[in-house]
């Protein structure tokens, strides 16, 4: 990982890297130099005058001993392996000096960085950042669970409502259902689908905002070992609320446009020209729409946490976004999509026990509350509407952990964040342990 783009700390030379630091760690204890010398010397003496400790017994020069016969190459304390300190074996074929790595018994792999939170403080692999939602949410499950289902049940009894009520009679898709329905029945009906199912997204789509912004506050606290309670995490939240509604509102509008854009050329062949090779240029320019679509979004997808967790304007989280995410575009895109698969699947184990009870009771299911909105529906609706409740209390903080830990992580990876969380969580002399470096 020491070759990972922002790794050496902001304005440092590209070699100062974390093998520079570890190398001037690399300095034995006093009781381990030569016992006739007052120092350690950067030239090594000779094979045949340097012995390798045994036993506690002093074979150095100030014994009166003569020295053993050289080591074999790899054994004791010999000269070292090709490449130094930094040649991945220690001394004596990694039986001596560890450096920052792993202490005494050579070089371990990483290093044990400092962990007062949820996560280690160094740059992070996709199970570290998906255990580190989970661990929130088990840590601080109180505060997690209290703010996932509190939003759930409101967001639940407004979309019933809106379904059960306000939108039952435009729900009716009877003209849809009916060959001889007039255009004007068919447009009506379809009008009517469009505004109830896009007044129900709008209301899932506020909870989870308020959703994601308190609970990026509280998996920001957890990262340092520290709890927040429900009122702090609103009061903390309560000033981004607007920007980042505005923030949630924009990104799935530039990719509708983007989208549209695509398939223009299209819609205009189709109605200037032919209608068949219309449709296909369509069809090809709304696919590569979509393509930039998709690029754009996770090239943006870190801004949610930029903007609440650097209190930035909504133009200035979507370009630290894309100062974090470049050059890491597939990383980003991969952890983000096994995220909303996991939550996926999560939320519909959890749904379909609740919609096949929610379709027993009530008999016909959701049939009979679009034709009827009567007591049957209601009960598709309740039963249904609990199953929802259930699965996005244990799907919010997952989706909104990963991505406010995939914005520490990639700081710390380019802007040595670790160095700034270790001492907000109050660890001393973090940056001077060994194997420490920036971004490590």
């Amino acid at each position: 990982m020491n070759d990972t783009p922002g790794w050496a700390t902001p304005g440092s030379a590209p070699s100062d890297g974390p093998e520079d630091r570890r190398q001037d760690d690399q300095r034995p204890s006093d009781d381990q130099k030569d016992a006739s010398g007052p120092k350690w010397s950067a030239e090594q003496p000779p094979p045949a005058q340097w012995s390798a400790p045994s036993g506690g017994t002093d074979t150095g020069a100030g014994s009166g001993q003569a020295p053993p016969p050289p080591q074999a190459p790899g054994q004791g304390w010999g000269t070292p392996p090709p490449g130094g300190p930094g040649g991945g074996q220690g001394w004596g074929g990694g039986q001596g000096w560890g450096g920052g790595y792993g202490g005494y018994g050579g070089w371990q792999g990483k290093p044990a960085a400092a962990k007062p939170g949820v996560i280690p403080l160094r740059p992070l692999g996709v199970g570290e950042i998906l255990d580190g939602a989970v661990s929130t949410m088990r840590t601080h499950w109180r505060t997690v669970l209290g703010i996932s289902l509190a939003v759930a049940v409101l967001t639940e009894i407004l979309v019933v409502l809106l379904q059960g009520i306000v939108l039952k009679d435009a729900a009716n898709s009877e003209a849809l259902q009916n060959p001889d329905a007039t255009p004007g029945e068919v447009f009506d009906a379809m009008g009517g689908l469009i505004v109830g199912t896009g007044a129900v997204q709008i209301v899932t789509l506020l909870g989870t905002i308020i959703a994601t912004a308190l609970l990026t506050t509280v998996t920001s606290r957890a990262v340092l070992g520290k709890s927040v309670t429900l009122g702090e995490a609103w009061r903390d939240a309560r000033p981004q609320i607007l920007r980042l509604l505005g923030l949630t509102l924009l990104l799935p509008l530039i990719a509708v446009v983007i989208v549209f854009v695509g398939a223009v050329p299209g819609i205009l062949l189709a109605i200037f020209g032919s209608a068949d090779a219309g449709a296909a240029l369509g069809i090809l320019g709304g696919i590569v729409g979509f393509v930039i679509a998709i690029w754009l979004m996770i090239r943006f997808s870190l801004a949610s946490p930029a903007l609440m967790l650097e209190k930035q304007t909504v133009g200035k989280a979507m370009s630290r976004s894309v100062k974090l995410v470049r050059g890491s575009w597939w990383r980003v895109f991969g952890i983000q999509i096994l995220a909303s698969l996991i939550a996926g699947v999560v939320a519909s184990i959890i749904l379909v026990p609740f919609t096949v009870i929610a379709g027993a009771v009530s008999g016909d299911g959701m049939s009979t509350f679009l034709d009827s909105g009567g007591d049957a529906g209601w009960a598709f609706l309740i039963i249904s509407g609990i199953g929802a409740v259930v699965g996005s209390t244990i799907t919010f903080p997952i989706t909104a952990g990963v991505t406010v830990l995939l914005y520490i992580d990639q700081r710390i990876r380019r802007e040595a964040l670790d160095l700034e969380l270790a001492r907000a969580a109050g660890l001393q002399d973090y940056a001077d342990t060994p194997g420490t470096t920036p971004g490590s």
